[in-house]
Parts: C-alpha cells; sequence; structure tokens
C-alpha cells in the first residue's frame, strides 16, 4: 500500500476526541459552598416554627438538591494492580471528592428526615390511631372482663375527645357484640375529628390532647384480658367443657369429660378440646372419638392434619364419609406413597367412594408390595365403580400372591355387576380357599 493510500484510509476513520481535563479544583470549591449552604439550611428549618416556614424549608432543600445533583465526580484514573501497594497511601483526588459528595448527600437526607419529623402532628395521625385501636379490638377475641374493661376504656376515650372537640359522643348500641359497638363507637369519634378539620398549627394543642388521649386508649387495649392471657383449663371451663361433671372417674379430668361428650355426640366440645390442649395424650383421646363418630363437623380440622401425613386423621376422614373435592385431594397425595401412609389413605377413600381416585388407586394393583397391592383392590371394591372390573379381573388371573387375588375377588364381589360376579364364580375350583370361597359368593349373589 502506497503512502498515498494509507493517508485516504486514515482519512476514513474517526480521530479520538481528547477529553477535557476536570476541573478538581472548582470541584473542590463547589462542594465547600454546598457544606455551607447545608448548615444554612440546618439553621433554617431549626428556626421553623409553622407548616409555612417549614413549606419553605423544603422548597430550599429541593433547589438545593437540584443544583447539588448536577456535580458530577470523575472517576480515579486506572493504575496497575500493585500486590506491594501501600494500604494507607492516600486515596485518589478524585476519591476523596467523591467522598465529600457522598457525606453531603446523607446530610441533607437526614436534614429531609427532620423536617419530616417536624411536621404536624395533623388531624389524620389522630384518625390512623383511632382505626387501629379499632381493629385491634376487633381483631381480638377477648374474655367477659375484657370486654368490661375495653368499655371501660372507651369511655373514658371518649369524654377526651368531647372536652377537646365540644362533642356529645356516647357508647353505640350497633353491633351483635362488644367489640363490633366499640368499632361503631370509635368510627364515630374518628369522623369527628376529621369534621373538625385540624389545622396542624392553628390546633397544636388540640391535636397533641387528642394523640395523647388516643395513647392512653391503646395502653388500655393492651392491658385488657384476652382469651389467650387464660391458661388453658380456664378457657375450657368457661367454655363449659367442665360442666359435663358430677364426680371425677379418670384422672385426668379432661379425659372424663371427654368421654362424656363422646357418649352425649357433643362434637363440639371435642373439637374444642383437640383445638385447645397442647398435649399428644389428650390430642389421642380427643382423636379417638372423632374416628368412633366419624362427624362431618370435624371435616376440616381433619383434612388439614392429613395434610400432615397424620393417618388418625385419614382414617377420620373415612369414617366421616364425604367425597369433598379438598377430602379426596388430600388423600390422593398419599396413594403413590410409602405404604404406611398408603394403608389408610387406600381404607378412607374406599369409604368415602371417591370415584376420582380409581385411576391412581389402580395404577397400584401392580405395585412392587403385595399388601399395596391387597389394599389398593380392596378400596377399589369399596368404591363400587365399574372401571375397576377389569383391572380386577386381571389381578385375579395373575397375581403371585393368593391374598392379593382373594382382595381382588372381593372387590369384584362389592362392585356386584353381572360381569363382575360372573368372572369371579369361574374360580369355584381355585387353587386358594380364599378365592373360592368368594366364587362360591358371587355364584349366589344377585347382579346389583
Amino acid at each position: 500500500m502506497s503512502d498515498d493510500e494509507a493517508a485516504e484510509d486514515g482519512a476514513d476513520e474517526p480521530a479520538e476526541e481528547e477529553s477535557e481535563p476536570v476541573d478538581l479544583e472548582a470541584i473542590r470549591e463547589a462542594l465547600a459552598a454546598f457544606e455551607d449552604d447545608v448548615e444554612a439550611l440546618e439553621s433554617e428549618l431549626e428556626a421553623a416554627e409553622t407548616e409555612d416556614d417549614l413549606d419553605v424549608v423544603e422548597a430550599d432543600i429541593e433547589s438545593f438538591r437540584e443544583e447539588f445533583e448536577e456535580i458530577e465526580i470523575p472517576d480515579p484514573p486506572e493504575t496497575e494492580e500493585d500486590e506491594d501497594e501501600d494500604e494507607d497511601a492516600e486515596p485518589a483526588p478524585e476519591e476523596q471528592l467523591q467522598e465529600r459528595y457522598d457525606d453531603i448527600e446523607s446530610d441533607v437526607s437526614d436534614l429531609e428526615s427532620d423536617l419530616e419529623d417536624q411536621r404536624g402532628p395533623y388531624g389524620e395521625d389522630v384518625v390512623s390511631d383511632i382505626n387501629g385501636a379499632s381493629g385491634t379490638i376487633t381483631g381480638t377475641r377477648w374474655t367477659e372482663e375484657g370486654n368490661a374493661e375495653l368499655i371501660e376504656a372507651v369511655d373514658d376515650f371518649l369524654d377526651e375527645v368531647n372536652d377537646l372537640l365540644g362533642t356529645s359522643l356516647t357508647l353505640s348500641n350497633e353491633g351483635e357484640d362488644v367489640p363490633e359497638q366499640l368499632d361503631a363507637t370509635l368510627d364515630a369519634a374518628a369522623a369527628a375529628v376529621e369534621d373538625a378539620e385540624l389545622d396542624a398549627d392553628d390546633d397544636a394543642e388540640t391535636i397533641a390532647g387528642l394523640l395523647e388521649a388516643t395513647d392512653d386508649l391503646e395502653a388500655d387495649i393492651d392491658d385488657a384480658t384476652e382469651w389467650t392471657d387464660l391458661e388453658i383449663r380456664e378457657q375450657l371451663r368457661r367454655e363449659g367443657f367442665y360442666d359435663v361433671l358430677d364426680h371425677v372417674k379418670d384422672f385426668p379430668p379432661e379425659w372424663h369429660a371427654l368421654k362424656v361428650h363422646e357418649k352425649r355426640g357433643n362434637v363440639d366440645m371435642i373439637l374444642l378440646a383437640y383445638e385447645t390442649f397442647d398435649s399428644d395424650y389428650m390430642e389421642e383421646h380427643c382423636l379417638e372419638a372423632l374416628e368412633r363418630m366419624g362427624p362431618e363437623e370435624a371435616m376440616e380440622p381433619m383434612i388439614q392434619k392429613a395434610g400432615r401425613r397424620d393417618q388418625a386423621a385419614m382414617r377420620i376422614l373415612g369414617k366421616i364419609g364425604i367425597a369433598d373435592d379438598e377430602v379426596v385431594e388430600a388423600l390422593v397425595d398419599y396413594v403413590d406413597s410409602n405404604p404406611n401412609l398408603q394403608r389408610p389413605a387406600f381404607r378412607a377413600l374406599g369409604e368415602i367412594g371417591a370415584e376420582d381416585a380409581v385411576e391412581p388407586i389402580a395404577q397400584q394393583l401392580v405395585a412392587d408390595e403385595p399388601d399395596v397391592r391387597s389394599w389398593a383392590a380392596r378400596a377399589l371394591g369399596l368404591i363400587g365403580d365399574t372401571r375397576a372390573v377389569e383391572p380386577l379381573a386381571d389381578v385375579l388371573a395373575d397375581d403371585e400372591q393368593d391374598r392379593v387375588r382373594a382382595s381382588a375377588a372381593w372387590a369384584l364381589n362389592q362392585i356386584g355387576t353381572t360381569e363382575a360376579l360372573e368372572i369371579v364364580a369361574d374360580y369355584g375350583d381355585d387353587r386358594a380357599y380364599l378365592v373360592q370361597a368368594e366364587a362360591e359368593k358371587a355364584a349366589t349373589e344377585p347382579a346389583a
């Protein structure tokens, strides 16, 4: 390539722009001026007495930020890393400037927080506190004495509000219970504060008095007796759990009361004991009672407990016998699980007649464990769905374990259609006595 050609090629390439040197001294002077401005803003905020004064300070801070954020601190020049570089060496000038910039930024943020803290308080703050107290009252379960303490606390609060606002608020009778009535009362108090249209400057003393009154109200609510403040036996005593005891035959008395409630069919009391006692001993007896009774009222807590791999809860759901979608979903989760969980799940699904579980249970007819195949067959028999006839017939014909084949024959008899009975009846001379017995039964049973 000739020199002329090289020159022409070079002419096509843009020349690298040389960056103008940054005047670090000018930045240093600007930061010093901003530091002086921050001090002036701090003095201005300290002297502010009214909301209007604070508005002026806020505007000045915003103007300050607009100018301050225009400063750009350059990055320090790149240097080759030196393993022996002195860690105590003085930072580069750019790093020093960045540190000063960050300090000013932090001071301004603190100034903005102080400004916000110095504003108010406002009437809206009082309304917010009243609503918070009302929410605590309605969101908590109280004892009878707690309700009385709350009534007294709200009544005292109303006296303060009436004195400060010149209103005549009284306790409301709206609502079915004490918390609802007090909620309506405090709603009226909050509305009265809003209607007063309190000014942060002109009504500062009134607002302060109302906030003090709400603080006292919140303290009184905290001191009121909640249901959870009671000992467990006291909770049950107040619910009438022990009222069935004329005399105690068993120890502890809770067990005796539990047996009486089961005998009388008091499901609500058994569930109360189950939910209240923090005792494995009492939980076991509660679950045993519920399994014997099979009450529909226990379905929801047993669904939750079955979801925690509890076998007793699964058995209870089977005894309840309702093929609710949530029940079936909770039990089907254990169809392809370990045998300890499969057995109660199969049984329960069979007892409730869960047709949605036929397919997943039928898949277990080829499980490795003979027990699992047997439980699956019996569950399908309890469900009684005709879709299970063919897979059960295959088990009866081909399974290596006679007890599994006997379960399949039993299941086909349970389904009881003409097809199912005819299949079993053909095994009258089977090698296994249990299968023969089911065949004889099938030959005499009328079809369903």
